[in-house]
């Protein structure tokens, strides 16, 4: 029997590049050696969206097309909206009593987000509270381990220490450690070189048309440090650079010396870049046409996925009430 491999996204937008290389790339190579469960975590999508939540299931509809273009196989892995299993919530309730507060305000995530989202008031109980929920999520399906960006690795561990405590508490042995799964390219940054977020509005969209992309592209901040085109550039720094080894790694030594020696300047550098960038988006791009002109299947795949999700969570909560309320 192959070991568990659980991952979700929240539906608050469209998905990007981040997600691709951060993700799901990694999600469509697990299905061959890991039994996957993929969530579309529309609960921890309300908590940061709770005042402008209209659009939730629409966005999970559509990040769950873009995931079926990419290759995630319904055959092969679970697809399912959290809240179609309600034993996310009763399992973050039995760990939120055992979670410390300094636990979650520590979280280097949560504290970047407070910094740097401005446009909504998310200093909530939930907003706090919602790596509880994540280790809930991936607890609940005993998890082996989770396909993350670096960013989420903080939570992971958050996520060990929180199901150690259940064990040494209740004295069971429920659940187990899980382990990150990174891709090469873990932390993609955005196009103001910030991380790529759709908080931030610094993302190239899987579903942005080549007209969209280019215009992305021109706009992305590139080396600071060269000011004219007969400067030499410097790619380690350059965000564009990131994107070459991200998404054209056949050209990146070329790349580079054509900026070290200034034989091209940055505006030829995005016009090829973009070009690679749309070819490489073109088949996924197809194959989302062809999953939106029937709607039926989506219906149809999460109706499936939430069934296959709930017989695991209630045997897991099954033994998680015998342990707390014994």
């Amino acid at each position: 029997m192959m070991k568990a491999v659980f991952s979700g996204m929240r539906p608050t937008g469209k998905l990007h590049l981040g997600h691709l290389v951060g993700a799901l790339h990694n999600w469509v190579r697990l299905q061959e050696t890991y039994s996957c469960i993929y969530c579309v975590a529309d609960w921890h999508a309300l908590m940061g969206d709770y005042a402008d939540s209209g659009n939730i299931r629409t966005y999970g509809r559509e990040m769950v097309m873009d995931w079926l273009a990419c290759g995630i196989d319904p055959k092969r892995s679970i697809i399912f909206v959290q809240s179609d299993v309600p034993e996310h919530l009763e399992l973050q309730m039995f760990l939120s009593c055992l979670t410390p507060l300094g636990w979650l305000e520590r979280n280097p995530t949560y504290k970047e987000q407070m910094r740097e989202i401005t446009t909504r008031d998310i200093q909530t109980y939930a907003f706090l509270g919602y790596p509880v929920l994540q280790a809930a999520d991936i607890l609940l399906y005993k998890a082996h381990a989770v396909p993350i960006g670096e960013d989420q690795l903080p939570h992971l561990e958050l996520t060990r220490e929180i199901s150690r405590r259940f064990n040494t508490t209740y004295k069971a042995e429920i659940f187990h450690d899980c382990e990150g799964i990174l891709t090469p390219t873990p932390r993609l940054p955005g196009l103001d070189g910030r991380k790529m977020s759709k908080s931030y509005g610094n993302t190239i969209n899987l579903s942005d048309s080549p007209d969209e992309i280019l215009a992305k592209v021109k706009n992305t901040i590139t080396d600071p440090q060269r000011l004219r085109l007969k400067d030499p550039g410097h790619p380690d720094v350059c965000n564009v650079f990131s994107y070459y080894k991200a998404f054209v790694p056949a050209q990146e030594a070329a790349t580079r010396v054509w900026c070290e020696a200034a034989e091209k300047g940055c505006t030829d550098c995005k016009k090829i870049l973009a070009d690679e960038v749309i070819e490489f988006l073109r088949p996924i791009r197809e194959r989302r046409v062809k999953i939106a002109a029937d709607p039926g299947v989506i219906e149809a795949v999460l109706k499936d996925g939430a069934a296959r999700a709930r017989a695991i969570a209630v045997a897991t909560m099954q033994e998680v009430r015998k342990a707390v309320l014994r």
